[in-house]
């Protein structure tokens, strides 16, 4: 006998709504919602793509990122069992028990499974050979890259190209439209280089970076810190050149200084030298780096300190025999220093 009053429905965490949906890319939601739907039956990959007309090489991409945010875990018959094909049942579970876990985890209990490493610490370099990626060209989305990638640098793509893009999806599984931001993103700022274009990707998947409203938010960033060095130089006409990227880079994401500390550096150059000088800024920068004066206050209480333990009987600067007089002025120890090297 049929129940009439009987209702088939699948519930949906709140914090999943509230915390994880809106930041997930919306193919990830459909197959979270498959899996949430199907959670107690054992699912293969190819039925997932089935169902949601996407490719296995997508749903591959959505199971991992739901297993690195703590929301899928794999069950004892995971894919450390299963071809590469086939994909074993993976089990939803909710966003606060996957935090409760973390913090039990934490507390040194022994009998949790190990929370998914391929994500955080990316494997080892794996390269790809002529059957890998043949394998890989079936897959129409990893073509359609291939094809848009030779496009953006207007050549032939060479093995070499072909092995970096194959190990940004297939290995890091990175979506295509994020590998395709990559690329374009290097191209127009003039970085043709494919080891460029690895080491970008690399660097934003290791920031979390999956999706390309991510990307476009970094990188818009990125290049308001790029314009503002240009700005403070008096260079209006063009954009950093390729040399240039890799010093604002260093100075912003390497050495981790503020877009005031590093418009303050090309402040002083200007001041000093009366013309823009990228090395003369970083020569600056480097000191502060090294005296980990992270903030114009350090800066200027350090200046403070050094003209203190200055020689008292130490004759002044006399203001018109020097072009360099505003060292005196502003009483800057640092740009003295560095401008003793520059010398």
């Amino acid at each position: 006998m049929k129940n009439q009053l009987e209702i088939h429905a699948t519930l949906v965490a709140d914090e999943f709504i509230d915390t994880y949906m809106a930041s997930a890319n919306g193919e990830y939601v459909k197959v979270y919602l498959y899996m949430l739907r199907h959670r107690n039956e054992p699912v293969e990959l190819s039925a997932i793509a089935d169902a949601l007309n996407h490719t296995e090489a997508d749903v591959r991409r959505a199971l991992a990122y739901w297993q690195r945010m703590g929301v899928l875990e794999e069950t004892e018959e995971g894919s450390r069992q299963a071809s590469r094909e086939t994909a074993a049942a993976r089990q939803p579970r909710t966003p606060a028990a996957a935090k409760a876990e973390e913090s039990r985890s934490r507390r040194g209990s022994s009998s949790l499974p190990e929370a998914p490493q391929a994500m955080e610490q990316p494997q080892a370099r794996k390269n790809y050979g002529k059957a890998d990626l043949e394998r890989l060209q079936a897959d129409g989305e990893f073509s359609q890259l291939l094809y848009v990638a030779g496009q953006y640098m207007g050549r032939l793509l060479k093995p070499q190209d072909a092995d970096m893009l194959a190990y940004l999806y297939d290995s890091l599984h990175m979506s295509s439209d994020v590998i395709e931001y990559v690329i374009e993103y290097c191209v127009q700022n003039r970085h043709n280089s494919i080891r460029y274009m690895e080491k970008v990707a690399l660097s934003w998947h290791e920031k979390g970076i999956d999706t390309v409203a991510k990307a476009k938010a970094w990188t818009e960033h990125f290049n308001q810190d790029a314009f503002a060095v240009m700005k403070a130089f008096g260079i209006n006409d063009r954009r950093p050149g390729n040399t240039e990227w890799d010093v604002i880079e260093k100075w912003y994401k390497t050495w981790g200084f503020s877009r005031q500390m590093v418009v303050e550096a090309c402040n002083r150059t200007m001041e000093a030298i009366h013309k823009p000088s990228f090395q003369y800024a970083d020569r600056i920068l480097e000191e502060w780096h090294k005296n980990s004066l992270r903030t114009v206050e350090d800066v200027a209480g350090a200046d403070g300190k050094r003209k203190k333990q200055a020689p008292r009987d130490q004759e002044p600067r006399k203001k018109g025999g020097n072009q360099f007089r505003n060292f005196e002025e502003r009483q800057i120890d640092y740009d003295a220093m560095v401008m003793e090297q520059w010398q």
